[in-house]
């Protein structure tokens, strides 16, 4: 009875902390299996294109509904499939020569990540365009499947309002706002 008492006593703090283990934990982006849509609108035309994810790393805790890191996405990554176009979004309007990165940083988020399986969340942080912080709240679909983690989120972009110019000319006027599709694939891993 007692080498069973002891066997549980010794047993009991490492089962605790695996289960604190595994409430910790880091999202790897995979670049490669990633990706940034785009939309914007016109009064003549529709424009959809993509830009490359660069890097991300996201940490969370689920005890604690603690997260951070960042997403980072090439600036001069856009393509809308016309070179024209594409040359004129990275020099008139994201000037990539001087911003050559936009980033989202998480610093907080809502609800609750299941630990397999999907989850809905609200992801607070900070989203950089142009060299200037943004305040932003994005809602968040999460997948975990053993190490696999997909997170999608679709959210709107005032970039004119925000400081970049407005591409219009002439008749030629398109939408103030551009819509936003981020999906995110990548590992999982538990961390200290």
């Amino acid at each position: 009875m007692k080498t069973i008492a002891k066997s549980l006593f010794l047993a009991l703090p490492l089962a605790f902390a695996s289960l604190a283990f595994a409430q910790h934990q880091t999202f790897t982006v995979n670049p490669d299996a990633s990706k940034v849509a785009f939309s914007l609108g016109g009064n003549t035309h529709h424009v959809d294109g993509s830009f490359h994810v660069q890097s991300g790393t996201i940490d969370f805790n689920r005890d604690t509904q603690s997260i951070s890191g960042f997403v980072v996405v090439a600036a001069g990554s856009g393509n809308s499939g016309d070179q024209g176009r594409d040359k004129k979004m990275n020099t008139d309007v994201l000037d990539v020569a001087h911003f050559a990165e936009v980033s989202f940083a998480p610093k907080s988020y809502q609800g609750t990540i299941a630990p397999t399986g999907d989850s809905t969340i609200q992801v607070t942080g900070v989203f950089t365009l142009h060299g200037t912080p943004h305040d932003l709240t994005v809602p968040m679909q999460i997948h975990i499947d053993g190490a696999t983690l997909t997170a999608k989120t679709h959210f709107t972009v005032p970039y004119v309002q925000w400081g970049l110019k407005d591409p219009s000319i002439f008749i030629l006027k398109v939408a103030k706002v551009v819509d936003i599709d981020l999906a995110l694939a990548g590992r999982l891993s538990s961390s200290n």
